[in-house]
């Protein structure tokens, strides 16, 4: 008989070990974090410059926008005038009115015996009336 001894596995043994990092404190070199500093403070330079170019970018979008709005918007009221301008001018018309006198209200000249002319009575006031002519270049 041959003795052989069987292999038996090697044991394992876990511990906690409490380790107290609370003394342990960080260094930093002066050195590195002024230039973590000027790189913080030149990329937020950087970041502000380009927040700055595409507000004022978007703005002009914006801008233009509105103003061809308010092209239209003044085309639009400018026909509107010259519309009100030509109908005012057609409402004017004397002819017209003689028309509408004659034709719908169906008035006539007056015939001379029919207009009689009075004096004023002593110590009465005549009201004045004045045409005022509206400027033409208007």
């Amino acid at each position: 008989m041959t003795s052989r001894k069987k292999a038996r596995p090697a044991r394992e043994f876990q511990t906690v070990k409490r380790i107290d990092n609370s003394r342990l404190v960080r260094r930093f070199e002066p050195v590195k974090l002024r230039y973590y500093y000027r790189t913080l403070a030149l990329g937020a330079f950087v970041a502000a410059f380009f927040m700055l170019y595409i507000y004022q970018h978007f703005r002009c979008i914006d801008l233009s926008f509105q103003l061809e709005q308010v092209k239209a918007k003044q085309v639009e009221a400018a026909t509107l005038n010259s519309s009100l301008k030509l109908e005012i001018a057609s409402l004017r018309n004397p002819m017209r009115i003689d028309v509408i006198a004659r034709r719908q209200l169906g008035l006539t000249e007056p015939l001379p015996t029919q207009v009689r002319e009075y004096d004023s009575p002593p110590g009465a006031q005549v009201a004045a009336a004045r045409y005022v002519r509206q400027n033409r270049s208007q």
